[in-house]
Parts: C-alpha cells; sequence; structure tokens
C-alpha cells in the first residue's frame, strides 16, 4: 500500500480532533488547500471520507434553518463533497451512502425550477446518483426504493434538470430490462408519449438525443407491453413524425447514427409497416429508410481498413442491418405494393450494401483461413450480424453474387453451427431452470449469458436460404461435403423437442384433484411457433437431397436415421391447426425417404404402420364434397383452405410418391385398405358431379389406385363393390378402368 502523504495525514487529524460541526467544516475547507489531486488515490480517498464522516454531510444536507448563511450553501458544500467521493466504485456503495439514496432522490424531486440557486445542488445530486448507477449494488439499491417511477414522475412533470432524470431511468431501465414495466406498464406509454412530442417539437440538438433516450427505453421493454396500444397512445406516430423529420432533413453523422438506430428498434417492434404512415405517399418513408441502411452499410464497409475499424460503429451497423431485413421480408410477403422504378431502385441499393458486406465477410474468411486473426467475440457476433442479413438476401435473391456466396457457404456455415450449439445449450439449460420466457424474479439486474453468441440461432436464419441453395448442385456439394446435414438432422430434432413439448407430469398427491387447464407460457407458444417453421424449411432442405442426390441418400446411414425419426414421431404430432404445415412436410419427407431406401424396409418394423397410417390421414383430409356448396364438387377441406398455398404441391408430391412407395414396397397396401381411405376416395367421387373434377386432381387420384390395384389383389374385388365402375365411366378414369375391368 502506497505511503499517505503528509498533507493527507495533517487533514485527517485535524477532521477527527473537530469537536463541532462548526470546526469540521472549516477543517473541510483545508482539505482543499492542503491536498493536490495528484495526492487523491482510492486510500486517500477513503482515508478522507472516514475522517470526514457521512452522517456530518448528511447533517449539512438536511440543514434548513442556519443564520447568517443560506442552507443551500450548506447542501452545495455536501454535495460538492459527496459527487467527489462517489466518483470512487468503493465509495460510491459505502453503506451509509446507498442506505441513504432518498435524500438524493428527494433533492432532484422537489428542487424548484424558479430557483437559480438550485442548479448546482441539482446537477451535482444526479452526477452522484449516476455515479451509484454505474456499480452494481448502487443499481440495485436505486431500483428498490423506486427511482424509475421517480425519474419518470421528474420528467412527466417537467421538473428542474428533466434530462439527467432520463438519462439515469435509461441506466436503470436497460440494466433491469422489462422488470422495471411491469407493475406498471401505462408509465412506459405515458412516458414514451410525453418523450416523443418533445422530439417531434424539439429543434435542437437536444433531439437527437431523446432519440437515444427513446431507443433505450425500447430495448427495455416487452414487445407485447410496448405493441399494447391505449385510446391515448400517441407516441408511434409522433416517434414517425419526428425520424421522419430529420432523415429528410440535411444532416450529418452525429444527429443521422441515433435517428437511424431508433428507427430500427421501432421497425423491430412495430414491424415496417410502422414507417407507412403517411396517406398520401404511404411508401416513401418506407423506400427511404431502406435506402439510406443500405448506404450507411456501404459507408461503414466499405474502406474502412479491416474489421477492427469498422467495429466502432458494429452497433449502427447491425440497426441498418435489422432495418434491411424487415424490408426484405416485408416486400417478399407481398405486405407492400412497390411500383416498378421502386423495386429496381430498391434492389440497386440493397445490391450494393449486400456487395460490402459479402466483400468484408470474404476478407475475414481469408484472414481467419490463413490464421492471420483470430477473432474476438464481440467481432464474432458482428459477423453473425452479418451472416443473418445475408440470409435473408439468399433467401429471396437466388441469383446474384452467386460465385462469391459459394466461396463464404463453408465460413457461414461454421459460425451459423457455433451458433447453434450454443442457443441449443442455453435453450436446454433455461429449460431445467424453469419455463422459457420467465420473468426475472428478483431485484438484480438482468444476468447477460456469458457467451452472447448463444442469444441467436444464426442457422435457423439460414434456413430459408439453405431451401434454395439445395437445389444448387454446387451449393448442395459444399452442404454434404461439410456434413451439414448432420448439423441439420440435430436442428431437426432440437425443434421436435419444442414443438412437441409436454407438460410435467401432475405429482401423485395432486392427481385426484380438480385441476384448472393452465395456459402454456406466451415465449413457449412463440418458440413452438418459430420451431415448426424451421422444421418445415429443414423438411424442405432434405427433401431437396432426397430428390437430387438419390444415390447418395439410399445409402446414407444418416438419411436411414432421419426416415426412423419420422415413423417414430410423426404418429406423436399432435392433431391441431398449428401443426398441419409440419405433418405434411414430415409425411412427404418420410415418402420420398422411404421411396430411396426400400430396399432396407423390413416388415416386421411395427414403426412403419403408424406412420403410413398418419401419412394417409394428410393425403385422405384435403379434400372432401361435403364442404362444397352443392355437395357434388370436389374442394379443399376448410382445414387446409387457409395453408394451401403451402400445401398444394405438397399434396401432389405425396400422392405421386405414394404410389411410386407402392410399386417398391406392395406390402404397404395393406395398411392403405385397412384406413379405408381406396373405398372412401371411391365414395367421394362417386358424388363428385361429371365434369367437375380438376384434371390434376383426377391424376393423381387414378394413378394411386391404378397402383394399389398393382400391388394387392384384393383391391380390385373391393372397389368393384363401391361401384367403381360407374366412376371410371363418369370421370373417365380410363386407366384404372382398364386395371380393375380389363376393358
Amino acid at each position: 500500500m502506497a505511503a499517505i502523504p503528509d498533507p493527507v495525514k495533517k487533514c485527517v487529524a485535524i477532521l477527527k480532533a473537530a469537536d463541532s460541526d462548526t470546526e469540521k467544516l472549516a477543517a473541510l475547507f483545508m482539505v482543499t488547500k492542503l491536498v493536490k489531486g495528484s495526492d487523491c488515490s482510492a486510500a486517500v480517498r477513503k482515508l478522507l471520507f472516514e475522517a470526514i464522516g457521512f452522517k456530518f454531510l448528511k447533517r449539512l444536507l438536511l440543514t434548513s434553518d442556519v443564520q447568517d448563511c443560506p442552507p443551500q450553501v450548506y447542501k452545495s458544500v455536501a454535495l460538492s463533497v459527496l459527487s467527489a467521493f462517489c466518483k470512487d466504485p468503493e465509495l460510491a456503495i459505502h453503506p451509509e451512502l446507498l442506505a441513504n439514496l432518498q435524500m438524493f432522490l428527494d433533492i432532484v424531486q422537489t428542487s424548484d425550477a424558479a430557483d437559480d440557486d438550485n442548479l448546482i445542488i441539482v446537477n451535482e445530486a444526479y452526477e452522484c446518483l449516476q455515479s451509484i448507477a454505474l456499480t452494481k449494488p448502487g443499481l440495485k439499491a436505486l431500483f428498490e426504493i423506486g427511482a424509475v417511477s421517480k425519474m419518470i414522475e421528474i420528467y412527466s412533470l417537467q421538473s428542474f434538470q428533466t434530462d439527467e432524470a432520463l438519462d439515469l431511468l435509461v441506466t436503470l431501465v436497460t440494466s433491469f430490462g422489462p422488470k422495471s414495466w411491469e407493475e406498471n406498464p401505462g408509465a412506459f406509454h405515458l412516458l414514451m408519449n410525453k418523450i416523443s412530442l418533445d422530439c417531434e417539437t424539439d429543434q435542437s440538438e437536444r433531439k437527437f438525443h431523446l432519440c437515444d433516450v427513446m431507443n433505450g427505453l425500447l430495448m427495455s421493454c416487452k414487445q407485447d407491453i410496448a405493441t399494447t396500444f391505449g385510446e391515448d397512445t400517441t407516441w408511434p406516430a409522433s416517434v414517425y413524425k419526428a425520424l421522419y423529420d430529420i432523415l429528410t432533413s440535411k444532416i450529418g453523422k452525429a444527429q443521422r447514427d441515433p435517428a437511424l438506430k431508433l428507427a430500427s428498434g421501432m421497425t423491430d417492434f412495430m414491424g415496417p409497416k410502422w414507417t407507412m404512415m403517411d396517406e398520401d405517399n404511404p411508401r416513401k418513408f418506407f423506400l427511404l429508410l431502406s435506402q439510406l441502411a443500405c448506404v450507411e452499410v456501404r459507408m461503414q464497409l466499405e474502406d474502412k481498413g479491416g474489421l477492427k475499424a469498422i467495429m466502432a460503429n458494429a452497433d449502427l451497423c447491425t440497426a441498418c442491418f435489422l432495418i434491411i431485413e424487415s424490408a426484405i421480408a416485408f416486400v417478399a410477403n407481398e405486405h407492400v405494393e412497390l411500383e416498378g422504378r421502386e423495386k429496381q431502385s430498391m434492389y440497386t441499393a440493397m445490391k450494393g450494401g449486400f456487395s460490402a458486406i459479402i466483400s468484408l465477410l470474404m476478407k475475414v474468411q481469408t484472414d481467419v483461413n490463413k490464421k492471420k486473426v483470430t477473432l474476438e467475440l464481440k467481432e464474432k457476433v458482428f459477423i453473425c450480424a452479418m451472416v443473418r442479413v445475408l440470409s435473408a438476401w439468399m433467401a429471396q435473391e437466388t441469383s446474384s453474387m452467386r460465385d462469391q456466396i459459394y466461396q463464404l457457404l463453408p465460413f457461414m456455415l461454421t459460425l451459423a453451427n457455433d451458433t447453434f450449439y450454443a442457443y441449443r445449450a442455453r435453450y436446454m439449460m433455461e429449460k431445467v431452470r424453469g419455463p422459457p420466457g420467465g420473468s426475472n424474479p428478483t431485484g438484480e439486474p438482468m444476468e447477460v449469458d456469458t457467451d452472447p453468441l448463444s442469444q441467436v440461432d444464426i442457422l435457423r436464419f439460414m434456413l430459408p436460404a439453405l431451401c434454395h441453395l439445395a437445389v444448387e448442385e454446387q451449393a448442395r456439394k459444399i452442404l454434404l461435403d461439410t456434413k451439414e446435414d448432420e448439423v441439420l438432422y440435430e436442428s431437426f430434432a432440437f425443434h421436435w423437442s419444442i414443438v412437441h413439448y409436454k407438460k410435467p407430469p401432475v405429482p401423485r398427491a395432486d392427481r385426484l384433484k380438480v385441476r384448472k387447464e393452465e395456459a402454456l407460457d406466451p415465449k413457449l407458444v412463440e418458440d413452438m411457433s418459430d420451431s415448426r417453421t424451421a422444421m418445415v424449411s429443414i423438411c424442405n432442405i432434405f427433401m431437396n437431397i432426397t430428390v437430387l442426390e438419390a444415390k447418395i441418400v439410399e445409402e446414407s446411414s444418416l438419411f436411414s436415421q432421419l426416415l426412423k425419426f419420422n415413423f417414430n414421431n410423426l404418429p406423436e404430432l399432435r392433431n391441431i391447426p398449428e401443426n398441419l404445415v409440419l405433418h405434411g412436410n414430415m409425411a412427404v419427407l418420410g415418402l420420398l425417404l422411404l421411396k430411396q431406401q426400400a430396399k432396407k424396409i423390413k416388415k416386421n418394423d411395427f414403426s412403419i404402420c403408424r406412420y403410413i397410417q398418419a401419412t394417409i390421414r394428410f393425403l385422405w383430409d384435403a379434400y372432401n364434397v361435403d364442404e362444397s356448396n352443392d355437395s357434388s364438387t370436389l374442394v379443399v377441406a376448410m382445414a387446409y383452405k387457409e395453408h394451401w398455398i403451402q400445401l398444394m404441391e405438397l399434396w401432389f408430391l405425396g400422392m405421386q410418391t405414394m404410389s411410386a412407395v407402392l410399386s417398391l414396397i406392395p406390402w404397404i397396401s395393406e395398411f392403405a385398405m385397412e384406413s379405408g381411405w381406396a373405398e372412401g376416395i371411391i365414395d367421394t367421387l362417386k358424388k363428385v358431379k361429371y365434369g367437375s373434377l380438376p384434371p390434376n386432381t383426377k391424376s393423381a387420384y387414378e394413378d394411386f389406385l391404378c397402383h394399389l390395384v398393382a400391388a394387392n389383389n384384393s383391391v380390385a374385388s373391393v372397389l368393384k363393390k363401391r361401384d367403381a365402375l360407374s366412376v371410371c365411366r363418369n370421370h373417365r378414369l380410363m386407366e384404372l378402368g382398364k386395371k380393375l375391368f380389363e376393358d
């Protein structure tokens, strides 16, 4: 420990020897004359703080009735001393200081804005609070005494020094996240109403500071709270007007950056439709924001001298990536109809932005492969953000910059796989700890997972792009050479564990009690929906590989394992509307694999029976006549109609593949006959009026029935008994007629 300077020892002795507050105050002024700033080490500051004593400083703060001197002087002296000491993290969490935080809040809350003498006092009180808030114990203590609601009140009432209150508020809510708003979600909207209106009307530099504040508040709030609007919610419109004002003006980097970050946060929470509030020209701001984001990406990534230099503005780039990704999805899902000129302009801007992203990724890949650099964690996270937004582009733009994409693909897959394994490990750990999405039950600031790579599964975001890439020979070769099919199988099984969630068993003691059916946690419901979509994408990837790499699939033990997975699990999939598309995809994938691996199928494998029954259910239920207007027209079933765009080709492929499987594995026909499906088709077609059967549907049914007759000698007599002759005549099923009647 460094020696204590003599002037410090002298001051400490005088302070401790003081018999009254007057003497101690005089000694306090001596400290400023005798002790040099260079001597004020942490040990010296602690020694002086203890010699002065917090109780003495507290008396100075609370003194209101003194002669010959305004009380503000004493307050100012005490706060000057305290603000200096609070800059030391160890002293900022001194127990006496934390126990008296309410005193600082009272000062900033009750000070009179009309009194100029309060300016210094309030500023120094805020300095103390901000320094204390930089420590974890200080944050917890402030949160527990209700500092969040007090800062909201100060700002809402337009009390003195409101921006300092906002800064402290953002520090608190950023640390405690959604818990900040749990008890009073309405406070979030009231505060945002006020700040956004100030931002909309303010034309000074403060406007841009308020953008940062609102972005911080948005990030601290759960999406369901932030997007639950009441009649008095005005802030989305005010934010729109403020950002429109900023981004359509001549501005520099200092003004543009906070505006783009806030626009990104708003787009993330509200969706791109939020950008279309202008009734006269709703697409204008949407297109402007997309263009600005693409231009900003180019400005940040091009000619910057490498990744290290770019990382200084990584958060801005990531915000722009989110805007671009949302815009791509918005246009792809046909939520906005662009004119030809607008489409071309947007495409050109995006191609420029993605050229910059690809160039940087190529350079990083080269440096990593040559072992020139070792990526730091923050750099990996940023690269993952680039891979994510690039994947969104690849899922829609299937021809642009393909050679570079092929070169990048192994690197992108490696990163994506790392995040998948990290995400899976974290998810499973949280599942052990408690229900997913549970709120922070303690008053502790939110603990961030030590591995940021575990927060987002980039492989999940790559799946739609991989569906397209699996069709391309060169890309498919890369997928198989890098054994990505094995990782995809693991991802498939992981997402199945989420989709097929089972509630924990009821304790034996409670089984006889009347129990109310508990709703699933909203976060779990969201996860299940996302995992269904992920499984559908993986099914599509595997289908493409199965069809286009038949020889590999035929010999592959992995695809045998995948077929077994479908055999075992498809029958277990709950028969609910949300699972219909997944049911169809798993059923048809199983048929395609069954066709390729027919040689390996054993007749005593009982799992195949339940799988075929589940597959027949999907194919059988797609059409009926009962739901048509006249009960004599074949129509798509109501349950299927909502998803028919996704299911139509799948159904025809399923019928075609089922026919092929019957030729290769004839004994499967027994399951079809036991189910009654064949008779059901004849009974349905008998009700369908002449000339109304769509040609492609007619061909699918006829081809299936022909293969069924060929596979099983007992089928013909069963169909004849159901009056198949009239069906063949009525609908001109010539091939089936020949099979049944040989005439």
